[in-house]
């Protein structure tokens, strides 16, 4: 399906409301921060206060239809039959034409649908703006690969860090924090982080929404190009919700500077603050 085309198909198969609001939103994004602050007050703390309760559903959500839905059932759960055959580790680095190739020739995984590829594709390629994302996409292609030369697997964590800048950090905040910092997660590739988003907008009955407030769509992540997560060992789920800035490792990174974050606080990016989340 081609991009011009998303928009159209999209306004077909989801529910209209919140497509106003994103639009406002989507302006407010692209002025300058005191511009915006002067002009949209309402909008702005109207925005705020969806992003602190990241997780609630709002009326002006954009939700998936029917129809939709179901796709979106039948393809997350058919990420999950592929993770749980490649391995947990391998799926972070799998493409999209090598998860094509692995559903076609394992049963258990099941082939995709020529339905669930057009949805698949409608999702990658449409503009999330229409549904409140307004970050930046780093990964352009739908099919594009992460060579494994170019990553390298972090041991004890089951996750990778690409060569040069990112490992290089990552290894400078282990030296500068020692054995309490640990990586929870590093490279995705557009496979793993489609599982992500859908498994999340799944949750919550298609709110595609309230699931890009806490995770980008695919091919919008940093994790396909650089960035990479940190956590408190032993904090387990927890480094992943706002606890985390009571921890050791939180306060320590600070200290040293290491949270040039992706996601602060009171970005006009429709994500939540990450401060786990760290910028390469």
């Amino acid at each position: 399906m081609k991009r011009r085309d998303f928009l159209k198909t999209l306004s077909t198969s989801i529910i209209a409301g919140g497509i106003v609001p994103a639009k406002v939103l989507a302006e407010i994004a692209r002025k300058p921060p005191d511009a915006a602050l002067k002009k949209y007050d309402n909008h702005i703390k109207d925005y705020l206060q969806k992003m602190q309760d990241f997780d609630t559903p709002r009326a002006e959500d954009v939700c998936l239809d029917r129809s939709d839905f179901l796709l979106l059932k039948s393809s997350t759960m058919r990420f999950k039959r592929l993770q749980r055959t490649v391995g947990y580790g391998h799926f972070h680095l799998l493409s999209f034409d090598g998860a094509v190739k692995i559903a076609r020739n394992y049963s258990r995984v099941g082939a995709f649908s020529s339905k669930e590829f057009d949805f698949l594709e409608k999702i990658f390629y449409g503009d999330p703006v229409v549904y409140g994302f307004f970050g930046e996409k780093p990964v352009k292609t739908l099919t594009d690969r992460i060579k494994k030369r170019a990553v390298v697997k972090i041991p004890h964590t089951g996750n990778y860090l690409y060569k040069g800048v990112p490992l290089e950090t990552y290894t400078k905040i282990k030296r500068d924090i020692g054995d309490q910092v640990i990586l929870t997660s590093g490279v995705r590739s557009v496979i793993k982080q489609f599982l992500l988003f859908l498994n999340k907008a799944y949750r919550n009955a298609g709110n595609l929404s309230l699931a890009s407030r806490s995770l980008a769509p695919p091919g919008y992540s940093y994790h396909g190009v650089s960035d990479f997560d940190v956590g408190q060992v032993g904090f387990g789920g927890a480094n992943f919700t706002g606890r985390f800035i009571n921890t050791k490792v939180y306060k320590k990174l600070k200290e040293l500077g290491y949270l040039r974050l992706r996601y602060p606080r009171a970005n006009l990016l429709g994500v939540r603050f990450e401060p786990w989340h760290i910028k390469v």
